[in-house]
């Protein structure tokens, strides 16, 4: 079949348990082997409004870079 890429939606049969269908991610192309992860699509899953949704890089670029250290004075 077709080379899945991140953000698509995959269905994983493993050698054990049930199949999972879910959206993959951290996917890193060129191996084949334990790589990336799959985010399950249950039928509970949130519906949200797409102009309260903020892109991850986003918000973590928003962050500090050095979380202080609060054990000190």
């Amino acid at each position: 079949g077709r080379a899945a890429k991140n953000g698509d939606k995959v269905m994983l049969i493993p050698s054990y348990g049930a199949p999972v269908i879910g959206i993959l991610y951290d996917a890193t192309a060129g191996n084949d082997f334990c790589n990336g992860k799959i985010a399950p699509i249950m039928p509970n899953d949130l519906s949200p409004n797409l102009k309260e949704c903020l892109h991850l890089d986003d918000v973590l670029g928003a962050l500090p870079l050095e979380v202080p250290d609060r054990t000190k004075g």
